[in-house]
Order: C-alpha cells, then sequence, then structure tokens
C-alpha cells in the first residue's frame, strides 16, 4: 500500500533541468576547492577568506577589542590553521543549544619523518611515514605531490606546493617490475609493499664539488634556492605526499568526481557553505572542522582536545551569556550531524556489505545511525526520536536520504568524531556521502548526493 513501504529511490530521475544545473555548478565549485586545497592548513586558509567574505569576524579579535556582540553576529574560530570552528548567532539564547555541522580536514597521506633526506646509489630520496589507515600498495607507482609548512628558527613559516602546476615535477615512489615480481606477488597484499618502502625518489643529479652525498647536496641546493631551507629546517616541517593532480568528472555522464580527499572534505565543503548559507537562525548554528580525524582524533587540533568546548565558552561570554553552568546546558542541548562520508555498495566488491543495508550511489545522504566495529563498538547510536526528527526535516525540505551500516557485521567498521561530541548529551549522528574507494589515493562519490547532502545541512541547521 502507498505509504506504507519505504523505497530509497535514485534522485537522478527526479531531477529537473534547473536541478541537474545545480548540481553540476555545486560539484564544479567543490573539485575546484578540493583541488586546490590538499592538506588542513590549505582548507583552513581557504575558508577562512572566503568567511571574512562573508561578514565572520575573528574571536580573538573580538576579545582584545572587549567587543560584545548580538543575534545575527559572525564569528570564526582558527586553531594554528588547522581546526575551524564558525558561528553565526541565533535569536534565541545560546543554551537553548547549538545546531551544529561536525567534519573533519585532515585526509590519509604520507607524511615526512623527522630526518627524511638520504641517498642511497646517487638516488636522492624522502623517508616517510604514513598517516591513517592506508593500503600501502596503492601509493606506489603514481604521481605524488609535496604540500605543506617549513618552519625556521627565526619563525618564518614557508608555505610549499610542488607538483600540481603542470609546469612542476612531480615525485614518486618506484614499484617492482612484474618479470622480478615473483616473491613479492606470493605475500599477501598488506605485506607486499612495506612502510619502510615508501620512499619518495626526489632527484638523481650530483652536485659539483661535492665529495659525499652529491645528490642529496643538489636537492639541499634546489630547496635552498626556491626556499631558503636548510636540511635542519626539515625537523620542523609539516610536509605531506598527496597524489598530484585536480580533481575530475567521473564516468562517462559526468555523474560523479574521483579525486583526492574526499574524506572527509566532501562533508567539510558542504557543511562550510551551509553554514555560510544560514544567515539570520533562530537557534545559533556551529561548523567544527577539525584535524586528526585519521588517527583517532587526538592531539591540540582533534575534536577529542578542549579546543571546541572553549570556543563555545568564548562564544557565550562574547554575547554577555557565559557561566559554567551555562556552558554545559549549551552543549548538552545541541544537536549535531557528524559530516563523515561512508561506505558506497561496489558491484566489484559485493560482499562486505549487507545489500539492504547499505548506501548506493545517486540515492541521497546518507545517515549512519550507528558505526562502530562489529557489536557496535566504540559508537555513538542516534535516539530513535533524534532520527524521527530529522526524517521530518527531510521530508519538509524535499531531499533525498538513505540509511547505512559501515559493513557487513562480523567484517569490521569504523568510527567518526560523533561518539566525542556525543560525551556533552546531545544528539548527534553521522551524515555524510556514500564513497567507493575509500582511503584510496583517489576516490570517488555521486553529484547527486553531494547536492543533497549540502541541502540536508542546510536544511538541518535552520530546522533542527
Amino acid at each position: 500500500m502507498e505509504g506504507i513501504r519505504k523505497e530509497y529511490k535514485n534522485v537522478w530521475s527526479s531531477y529537473t533541468e534547473e536541478d541537474m544545473s545545480q548540481v553540476f555548478e555545486y560539484a564544479d565549485r567543490y573539485k575546484a576547492f578540493i583541488s586546490d586545497n590538499k592538506t588542513e592548513r590549505e582548507c583552513v586558509r581557504s575558508m577562512v577568506k572566503k568567511a571574512e567574505e562573508a561578514g565572520y569576524r575573528n574571536i580573538e579579535a573580538l576579545i582584545k577589542d572587549g567587543a560584545k556582540v548580538g543575534s545575527g553576529a559572525k564569528v570564526y574560530a582558527n586553531y594554528k590553521d588547522k581546526t575551524l570552528i564558525l558561528f553565526c548567532i541565533g535569536e534565541a539564547p545560546l543554551d537553548a543549544g547549538i545546531n551544529l555541522l561536525g567534519a573533519h580536514l585532515d585526509s590519509p597521506r604520507l607524511d615526512l619523518k623527522p630526518n627524511p633526506l638520504y641517498e642511497d646509489t646517487e638516488l636522492a630520496l624522502f623517508k616517510t611515514h604514513y598517516y591513517g589507515g592506508v593500503k600501502k600498495y596503492q601509493w606506489v607507482a603514481l604521481p605524488l605531490a609535496i604540500h605543506g609548512v617549513v618552519a625556521k628558527k627565526d619563525g618564518e613559516v614557508i608555505n610549499i606546493t610542488i607538483g600540481e602546476d603542470e609546469n612542476d615535477p612531480v615525485v614518486g615512489i618506484s614499484d617492482l617490475l612484474i618479470h622480478l615480481a615473483k616473491e613479492q606477488m606470493e605475500k599477501k597484499l598488506g605485506e607486499a609493499i612495506a612502510g619502510e618502502d615508501l620512499n619518495i625518489c626526489l632527484g638523481s643529479i650530483p652536485l659539483k664539488g661535492e665529495e659525499k652525498d652529491k645528490v642529496k647536496g643538489n636537492i639541499l641546493k634546489w630547496l635552498n634556492d626556491k626556499y631558503g631551507i636548510v636540511e635542519e629546517d626539515l625537523v620542523s616541517s609539516e610536509l605531506e605526499i598527496v597524489p598530484a593532480g585536480k580533481a575530475r568528472d567521473y564516468g562517462l555522464d559526468r555523474s560523479m568526481i574521483i579525486g583526492y580527499g574526499q574524506d572527509d572534505r566532501v562533508c567539510s565543503y558542504a557543511s562550510f557553505e551551509a553554514q555560510l548559507e544560514v544567515t539570520h537562525p533562530i537557534k545559533t548554528t556551529a561548523t567544527v572542522l577539525v584535524d586528526k580525524e585519521e588517527i583517532g582524533s587526538v592531539g591540540a587540533s582533534g575534536m577529542q582536545s578542549k579546543f571546541f568546548e572553549n570556543t563555545v565558552a568564548e562564544v557565550l561570554n562574547l554575547v554577555g551569556q557565559y557561566s559554567s553552568l551555562k556552558l554545559r546546558r549549551t552543549l548538552a542541548n545541541s544537536k549535531m550531524l557528524s559530516s563523515d562520508v561512508t561506505a558506497g555498495y561496489d558491484p566489484n566488491h559485493p560482499t562486505v556489505l549487507e545489500k539492504y543495508n547499505a548506501a548506493y550511489f545517486g540515492k541521497g545522504v546518507v545517515f549512519n545511525k550507528y558505526t562502530g566495529s562489529r557489536g557496535k563498538s566504540g559508537s555513538n547510536e542516534a535516539n530513535a526520536e533524534y532520527v524521527a526528527e530529522l526524517r521530518k526535516i527531510m521530508a519538509d525540505n524535499e531531499i533525498t536520504w538513505q540509511t547505512s551500516e559501515l559493513g557487513r557485521l562480523d567484517l569490521g567498521g569504523g568510527g567518526t568524531i560523533a561518539y566525542i561530541l556525543a560525551n556533552y548529551g546531545m544528539d548527534v549522528i553521522d551524515c555524510g556521502v556514500a564513497v567507493h574507494s575509500m582511503h584510496a589515493p583517489w576516490e570517488i562519490t555521486s553529484k547527486a548526493d553531494i547536492y543533497e547532502m549540502r541541502k540536508a545541512y542546510i536544511a538541518f541547521l535552520i530546522n533542527a
């Protein structure tokens, strides 16, 4: 009977020409963002610039001036260019709760070891330490770029990007030729490439006049000539090795996007745009974009730090509403979408998901009522009443959505930042899009899904 069954329909078939135009326009903006911003620092700097253009003011400057703000004020807090929180102050008191979006800006990659540069058989190389959950074999035999910063002893911080301009050189990790790979091919997939083998080749020309490590010397000269840095400066660097190249349309019908770092910048960017879209809310809206999720949300810039809580306290003070009790009430009364991705059903790998509870390309934004591993270990699980409230918001705003679990029950799973915010007592649920090839150097998403996700985030900020 009509209305009794729930069918998760492919949203493409319902789009008008105007809808299609908006889907592809948004996809182009998103592709440009992830092409230009491949580290958390690059993301934060880019977002701060756009936020300031939209009227957001730095909370540190407001605090220094002793300013007070009211309804409609737009405030942001930037922590070391790695974590960003944006607030649009609503008409209701903050202790009525905040409508919060939360995503992460870090992605799996290769970092440099503290002493990375060495020479072997007249080749100069960087030693790396992989970051997050990677399949190591996926990082060999492809063009890689270097992004990040080098901090010098005098306090100067130098931004470095090598390998993105079409005239730039790229770097990479060589793989073993098939003719000599018999032993390698007999190993388990996870052992075929060892972590210590992920060494980045940088050059092969020796520096004239040097007595030893001549090729390393030439690379140091190149770095010094171009950036004014010396070998010791690499100890105080944050240089990330990432896939070189721009995000592209994927599929002959251009219905998908392939690009680096879509986990979780696909949700971060949608959250950011949604936050800027909402200008005069009833309840205060906020978006927190954090670092270190891929390694457990640890450290000063991760979600487990006190940065978010401290910033909410500062905002309460700015609006003249601070007390310790009001801070606790604000956090406990808030509602959150933990904006993170989930595994998409892939016909090439059908057995890892239970297809009746999997996310599919083209069926809209995805709600994961819980994540975790096996018996929901390490999971936040959203309350039934909160899920029902979100269903109503989606229906009222004609947003296409679906639900999923993160993998077959006994296989494994994963987590997000959801459980950390839930510790305050707020309602939290994971909400993002399906991804193919998650954590690979190049990940794939559906344009329809990311468009529906953006709509869902805006509707949540306004109506929750």
